[in-house]
């Protein structure tokens, strides 16, 4: 699977797809559940509920938040995939979601091992679709968007955050 054209995209995801490194998508997309596990259990443990400033998410919750969006995007990319031009997928309230989940009772390796289940399902979704599937378009409500598209983006959306969080946070 190659980078996606512009056309495959609402303009607003190309900072995510900017952020997807070049290469092999397979080996990008494993590389990035790679780094990501390795980046979130070098935290220390002081830092897990750390915000760097009130309302702010915390740590945990940055992850949380990767785990929604990644639950999010994989829907979105099954219905391209499946050709499925008519299920509209409007935009998601990512703060509703963050103000509607406790993580503050979960361990950084519960909230691991739930990425790394999401993560899998994830994997085996888009690894296994054809040249075909990439291409067919779901119908994203202000922009249609490919499966190809939905898979560079959640591997950038990822990369923002642990972005943020370098920058921010540590």
């Amino acid at each position: 699977m190659q980078k996606p054209s512009k056309d495959e995209y609402n303009p607003y995801y190309q900072h995510y797809i900017d952020l997807v490194p070049d290469g092999n998508f397979e080996t990008v997309f494993t590389d990035n559940s790679i780094q990501t596990i390795h980046f979130f259990e070098n935290i220390t443990t002081e830092k897990h509920d750390f915000r760097y400033q009130p309302g702010k998410w915390s740590v945990k919750e940055v992850l949380m938040h990767i785990i929604d969006t990644e639950r999010v995007m994989s829907y979105r990319t099954l219905v391209a995939a499946r050709g499925d031009s008519n299920t509209p997928l409007p935009s998601f309230d990512e703060d509703g979601y963050a103000n509607n989940v406790d993580v503050s009772h979960r361990t950084m390796n519960d909230l691991l091992d739930e990425f790394k289940a999401v993560r899998s399902a994830t994997e085996k979704l888009v690894k296994n679709l054809t040249a075909a599937q990439v291409k067919f378009k779901a119908n994203a409500v202000t922009h249609p968007i490919t499966a190809c598209a939905l898979s560079y983006i959640m591997i950038g959306h990822i990369n923002h955050h642990i972005n943020v969080l370098k920058e921010r946070y540590l």
